[in-house]
């Protein structure tokens, strides 16, 4: 098999901000550009998926967004940028990166990112996949009684900080058989290390304004939509990925089964596949 490493890892300013991005595989190909969720740096789009989809014949971007990773932070409590700004920020990464169109992969609560770019740059973007998130409907299933979470930690404890994002990440996985603690506690130990600030990266985003596109809704999205849900999802139950589906014209729904709030290894496979698959056809 043809060898797809990382180009390492680049910061860019952007927007009047530093980023950091990193890019695998074939700039020629199709570019997939990675939007991790909230609180989480790009590592949590883990370097062998990546690399993964590079094989598939794809160029690959995952990027640091504020407040998370090596990319610029604010005082913790006080982020001075809307979710708008983050999706101006995605598109600077696309023109830093000489991307015109990009098929773009939003998570959990960042799936509002991939929601503006697709109604209100409908140009920038060749197809969009939403990894478990939701319309934020009214009647959908609530979150489960099971994720309560202890209070934060004093984040000058980095061995409390990496333990409670672990005891977080097994929560969010819902019980699944996938969750595999050694990996998750390793990847733990190097975000938090590798992070500028990390109380700013467990607080910030939550408090965000998260502004809606100039142009519409769901039902406005005109990019083919792919919409994956692991079917032990304790935090947004699958019903709000059926939603989803159901919201964009013309959606796509792949249940991981298994699968949390999350993309263990064990689902990789069917993931890469369906999302090679959706983004075929349309180059960036």
């Amino acid at each position: 098999m043809t060898s797809h490493p990382s180009h390492g890892e680049q910061l860019l300013k952007i927007n009047g901000v530093e980023l950091c991005a990193e890019t695998f595989g074939d700039p020629a190909a199709p570019a997939i550009v990675l939007v991790a969720g909230s609180a989480a740096s790009m590592l949590w789009w883990d370097t062998d998926l990546c690399e993964q989809i590079a094989a598939r014949g794809r160029f690959v971007v995952r990027y640091d967004q504020r407040d998370t990773g090596r990319s610029t932070t604010y005082p913790p409590g006080q982020p001075s940028y809307s979710l708008t700004d983050l999706t101006l920020d995605l598109l600077g990464i696309q023109d830093a990166l000489g991307i015109e169109r990009a098929h773009v992969v939003c998570q959990s609560m960042f799936g509002g990112l991939g929601l503006i770019v697709g109604v209100d740059h409908p140009d920038r973007v060749a197809s969009l996949t939403f990894v478990s998130t939701s319309t934020g409907a009214d009647g959908l299933p609530p979150p489960s009684s099971d994720l309560a979470m202890a209070a934060e930690p004093d984040v000058s404890d980095r061995a409390a900080v990496v333990d409670y994002v672990v005891a977080g990440a097994k929560a969010y996985a819902g019980g699944s058989p996938y969750f595999d603690e050694p990996a998750i506690r390793a990847l733990a130990e190097r975000d938090v290390a590798r992070a500028k600030n990390y109380a700013s990266t467990l607080a910030n985003h939550y408090a965000i304004e998260f502004d809606e596109p100039a142009r519409g809704g769901f039902g406005d999205i005109a990019a083919p939509t792919l919409v994956v849900h692991g079917d032990h999802d304790p935090l947004l139950p699958l019903p709000h990925g059926e939603a989803l589906r159901d919201a964009i014209p013309g959606a796509e729904l792949l249940v991981l089964k298994g699968a949390g709030h999350d993309l263990p290894r064990a689902v990789w496979d069917d993931f890469v596949s369906a999302l090679v698959l959706h983004t075929e056809g349309t180059r960036s």
